[in-house]
């Protein structure tokens, strides 16, 4: 037997048991009459005790070459500790040793298995099954878990069935690179790994599953960023005869549900806005609602004053920062160099101080009176104290550089409580973008999205107008789900493909498989798709989904543990015909 308890289980009520435990040598204290011993497993820590005058001689001498990461089973007493610590669970106690076995010796790890670890980024990811070990990893794995099983019991227990999908697919134009996978018996052809299982939880409506769910893993070969990474998992989701308010209240209700069972928060109602509002309002179409500065369009206030910058440009736009007149000049122009880097690309900004008083303090105070400048905070709804901050240029562009500038001031004031949960729905996006480089419409979110039903005329005459199906959840500033009302007619999804340009051959030779289902009674369906990951981290406080994966890539797309991606050796790629290929298309 190598454990009766674990090390986090033992307390007062435990005294004069005999125990057996085993797990990592956390620390190791040597007086030379007596040792403690840390011991460690994914439970927490129990003190051991090694006395040369209690303990047999022998046990005694081995505990003497313990080190830091040995596993090792132990057989005591235990017994109350003099001076206990209040800080652990098992503080009260310790474990008088009386057999020891050493299971396992530890080289000394190249970085400290601790909370506070003096190991870097890449060195830990390089030894990432030492990184696990410490609290801070292992707390945000089990914390994932948690999530997945809430998820998948709310889901059950609603009705939806668990569905495995393939990953060895066909390869689609539509989206994010594909990561490809060569077939050996069926030479010169490739499978792709799914992006999303879209079309086959389609199909699996289509064969009258009703409610299905996968908490699935999906692939996507694009940059990195810290909430991306080449694999992630997906809580996909797919059901028939809905309409939209359906699928937002069914997953309205899973994310009030997962917020209440792991965060204890009862949420309201989530708010809806739309795209087109979102846009204007936040510059963004996943808007942070845990605090203010929504924009204020000043054309009408600010233009025509004889100030170049805004006469001559699309858009005047502006914030109310609170009670951030107080800045400094220096602040101020720090943030000025913040929106004139190259991420950002603004040329500007202008500033105006609603001062305590009533008066007002600008850098435009040539151009502007008070007046006018009283009429800017009119618009803004800026409060004396608060500071205006103005961006002006070509629409779009401006409201994503404010939109850059509103999330940063948040940090910079603490506006982000990590323990404040703020979810909306965005809704009404538009169905088609056009791209000028292409000079052709891409599908806003994927081509199997519906148009709303009453714009359905307009996808012969105003195809950019139409306004899909469709619908995001956004918490906190970050989209955890998306999904849509999926087109199910055959005549509906072809004239898409025609709108996104597909010729009827391309169509048939990639979606032909859809086509043919639909034709074979598809019923009303539609979907959502969380990304497991992005959720876990912000429920868990942060945004980073790197530590909530077991296992992730860095920044290059790497696992520097097993150095992967690698080479293939010339055998494997002659055996799977890739260098003939590349010599037939050179």
């Amino acid at each position: 037997m190598y454990r009766t308890h674990h090390c986090g289980e033992l307390s007062i009520e435990h005294l004069k048991s005999t125990v057996t435990l085993s797990g990592w040598v956390q620390k190791n204290r040597n007086k030379g009459f007596i040792i403690w011993t840390d011991l460690r497993d994914r439970y927490g820590i129990t003190q051991l005790i090694f006395d040369e005058k209690r303990t047999p001689k022998a046990v005694f001498e081995k505990a003497q070459s313990l080190g830091r990461e040995f596993v090792i089973k132990v057989k005591g007493t235990v017994i109350e500790r003099e001076s206990k610590n209040p800080n652990l669970a098992t503080g009260d106690i310790e474990v008088l040793v009386e057999e020891l076995t050493v299971l396992n010796q530890a080289k000394t790890p190249p970085f400290t298995i601790e909370d506070d670890t003096d190991g870097g980024e890449e060195l830990r990811m390089q030894y990432r099954y030492l990184d696990i070990r410490r609290n801070t990893v292992k707390e945000k794995l089990i914390f994932r878990s948690r999530v997945s099983m809430a998820v998948r019991n709310y889901l059950t227990q609603d009705g939806f069935i668990d569905v495995e999908t393939p990953y060895l697919i066909k390869s689609t134009p539509e989206g994010a690179r594909d990561f490809v996978v060569p077939s050996r018996m069926n030479e010169g052809q490739f499978y792709a790994l799914p992006q999303s299982p879209q079309t086959f939880k389609q199909l699996l409506m289509v064969g009258g599953m009703d409610k299905y769910f996968q908490i699935v893993r999906c692939f996507r070969d694009e940059d990195l960023r810290a909430d991306r990474q080449p694999e992630f998992t997906q809580i996909d989701c797919e059901m028939t005869f809905v309409e939209q308010e359906d699928i937002l209240n069914q997953f309205e209700g899973l994310t009030q549900h997962l917020l209440n069972s792991i965060k204890g928060i009862k949420p309201k109602p989530f708010p809806r806005i739309s795209y087109d509002q979102a846009m204007k309002t936040y510059g963004n179409d996943k808007p942070d609602i845990r605090f203010g500065m929504t924009f204020n369009e000043l054309n009408n206030v600010a233009q025509g004053k004889g100030f170049g910058v805004f006469d001559s440009q699309e858009l005047v736009v502006g914030i109310a920062v609170p009670e951030a007149a107080k800045m400094s000049r220096k602040e101020i122009d720090a943030l000025i160099d913040w929106v004139k880097r190259p991420q950002i690309g603004a040329k500007g900004l202008v500033w105006v101080k609603c001062n305590v008083d009533g008066s007002y303090k600008s850098s435009v105070d040539k151009f502007f009176t008070e007046k006018d400048l009283s009429a800017w905070a009119s618009c803004c709804s800026a409060m004396p104290g608060d500071l205006i901050l103005v961006l002006s240029g070509e629409t779009q562009t401006t409201r994503t550089q404010l939109s850059a500038l509103r999330m940063e001031l948040a940090e910079r004031l603490g506006l982000r409580n990590p323990e404040e949960f703020s979810p909306l729905w965005v809704i009404d996006f538009p169905l088609l973008e056009w791209d000028e480089e292409g000079n052709r419409y891409h599908a806003m979110h994927h081509p199997f999205t519906a148009p709303k039903p009453e714009q359905l005329n307009l996808l012969k005459t105003d195809p950019g107008s139409v306004k899909a199906n469709a619908y995001d959840l956004v918490l906190n500033g970050n989209e955890i789900g998306g999904g849509s009302i999926r087109i199910h007619d055959q005549l509906l999804q072809s004239q898409m493909f025609d709108l996104l340009g597909f010729s009827k051959e391309e169509a048939q030779a990639q979606f032909g498989f859809l086509m043919d289902a639909f034709q074979f009674g598809a019923p009303p369906h539609g979907g959502i798709a969380f990304g497991l990951d992005r959720l876990v981290a912000i429920l868990g406080g942060e945004e980073t989904i790197r530590d909530f994966i077991a296992f992730p890539k860095n920044n290059s797309g790497r696992d520097i543990m097993i150095d992967a991606p690698a080479e293939l050796d010339a055998s494997q790629l002659k055996e799977l015909a890739l260098q003939s290929i590349a010599t037939e298309k050179e």
